[in-house]
């Protein structure tokens, strides 16, 4: 599933329950486990490792203010319409102000 990094300015508040970790400690929590998964003295099968690198990956992206393609291409919908919404009303408003303040040449 792709997933795309929203940076909260008020839109996609971070969950309480999980706190956002910087990404740069994010990489070095992530690569410090990395490291000890793979050095490990015992030779894991490699079925083994890609299932205990899934978990640290997924691990990694819950720490991440993260939502899927589908919310955001949803979200992507919600935008272009009140873009639209918003210049159709700024258009209004222009109109009407034209109407309430006529200039010279108008009259």
């Amino acid at each position: 599933m792709l997933m795309h990094a929203c940076y909260t300015a008020g839109h996609f508040p971070v969950s309480v329950d999980s706190p956002m970790l910087a990404p740069k400690a994010l990489l070095d929590a992530l690569s410090d486990q990395a490291s000890r998964l793979f050095s490990s003295d015992t030779a894991q099968p490699r079925a083994e490792l890609e299932s205990q690198f899934k978990v640290l990956m997924q691990g990694a992206f819950s720490k991440l203010d993260l939502v899927s393609r589908e919310e955001f291409d949803s979200q992507m919908v919600v935008l272009a319409r009140t873009r639209a919404r918003l210049e159709a009303l700024e258009k209004q408003v222009a109109e009407l102000e034209a109407r309430l303040n006529p200039t010279p040449q108008d009259e």
